[in-house]
């Protein structure tokens, strides 16, 4: 079930970028949310429950609804925003819930606020009113990328490194996008924003796995190297 659960969020993946590539927007209305649901249902279907594993869906159900506030043709973006940054408040929990966040190395978190400090300082003169909603946003992003990367570091597990991967392509799709809304649009910016996104929502919906009981209450044991 999980390797048909995987196909299937794969081909809608692939599927709905293309149909953003190429403005088939009826077609996004549809394939973009069954993306996102189909990898809440992998995430589901695991076998063992875990906070862990509770927070992660809560945070795929906070950006299912981000991603359909953001999609409609009305101006919804500040709501938008609001939801994605519910979703990386429950990623924040999950990586913290098996105590890795509560040591999290310092040293990753220099170089991933050094850039989201860059990329802030580059928006900030064209934000305007939404540079208080977007700072914010940016703090609580760059909090989640930088407690993945470090929980990664901690327990040095397989599947914790593919929570930091999909922490940092969220920081690249959400770079673009707001390069391309704030800014200036740019050449490839569709594909480069979803493909991107898609590998960050893919890479943390495959951190969750049957051995996160067994990191709640012994995650030191499960250390590599």
């Amino acid at each position: 079930m999980r390797r048909s659960l995987l196909a299937v969020a794969l081909a809608l993946a692939i599927a709905n970028t293309a149909a953003a590539v190429f403005d088939l927007r009826a077609a996004v209305y549809v394939l973009k949310p069954l993306a996102t649901l189909a990898l809440v249902a992998l995430v589901l279907r695991t076998t063992a429950a875990s906070r862990y594993r509770t927070w992660i869906a809560g945070g795929l159900v906070a950006s299912l609804a981000g991603d359909i506030l953001l999609m409609l043709p009305q101006e919804l973006f500040v709501a938008g925003l609001a939801a994605f940054l519910l979703a990386h408040l429950c990623y924040i929990t999950a990586f913290a819930s098996d105590g890795a966040g509560r040591t999290a190395p310092v040293l990753p978190a220099l170089p991933v606020f050094a850039i989201a400090g860059a990329l802030l300082w580059y928006l900030w003169p064209s934000l305007g009113p939404m540079r208080v909603p977007v700072a914010c946003y940016v703090a609580v992003i760059s909090t989640m990328a930088w407690q993945a990367i470090a929980r990664w570091r901690v327990l040095g597990t397989t599947h914790a490194l593919w929570a930091a991967a999909g922490s940092t392509f969220f920081l690249m799709s959400d770079s673009a996008l707001a390069i391309r809304k704030f800014v200036t649009p740019f050449p490839g910016a569709t594909l480069i924003i979803l493909a991107t996104y898609c590998a960050a929502q893919w890479g943390i919906a495959l951190s969750v796995n049957s051995d996160d009981a067994s990191l709640a209450t012994g995650g030191q044991s499960l250390r590599v190297g």
